[in-house]
């Protein structure tokens, strides 16, 4: 299971829930080579947090939930989690989750899984906040299932984390990237929608799909 809080994974989740194709993908390269087979695509996405050129708009949650131009596939880059997604793909059952579905990922995993991979995508090398808060939350809904943690390093993550408030994250690397960036609409959104979809989101050929049921 992959988890990019800010902002890849709820980005991606938030494009299927709205009707809208998702294909995330690891590279600039391999953005241009999807778009080049699609009919009209939206490219979503950033590098080093920067707009690519050609894009239409940021890896941005608020500014995706905006569109109404559903019927325009979206392809999503970013410099972590979009690449966490395929480099996940050779183990088997990839989820995206982010603080949005964190329950219905945890109730389907426990249903499905008897071994999981909590996985956040970190960024610049450093295992963040958000994430970490993440997914400390799934980690402990399936530690409170059963799950025995593989590692001493999982048992502190949760410990630390499980029970901390959303607002926690809000101090973090991440947060401050938004703010000094003017993207605090995307802050707001991460921390205001927690919980409140009931659906698990698959990655698999190459494409996000919301899990049937």
């Amino acid at each position: 299971m992959a988890l990019d809080v800010m902002r890849a994974t709820t980005t991606a989740v938030g494009i299927v829930w709205s009707g809208r194709r998702c294909l995330p993908v690891p590279s600039l390269e391999a953005a241009r080579t999807v778009a080049a087979r699609l009919e009209d695509p939206l490219l979503v996405g950033e590098l080093g947090g920067h707009l690519p050129e050609g894009f239409d708009i940021q890896n941005s949650p608020s500014a995706i939930e905006a569109r109404n131009d559903l019927e325009r596939p979206a392809i999503l880059l970013s410099t972590s989690g979009t690449r966490l997604f395929h480099e996940a793909a050779s183990a088997g059952a990839v989820y995206a989750a982010c603080l949005r579905n964190v329950s219905a990922q945890v109730v389907h995993l426990a249903a499905h899984h008897p071994q999981v991979a909590v996985i956040g995508a970190g960024s610049k090398g450093e295992f963040r906040e958000e994430d970490q808060l993440g997914c400390a939350r799934v980690a402990a809904g399936l530690l409170d299932a059963g799950y025995r943690a593989g590692d001493a390093r999982t048992v502190e993550v949760v410990e630390r984390w499980r029970d901390a408030p959303i607002e926690a994250c809000a101090g973090g690397r991440s947060a401050e990237y938004l703010r000094r960036t003017g993207q605090l609409e995307d802050l707001e959104f991460v921390v205001t929608h927690i919980d409140d979809l009931d659906r698990v989101f698959c990655f698999e050929q190459g494409e996000l799909r919301q899990v049937p049921g």
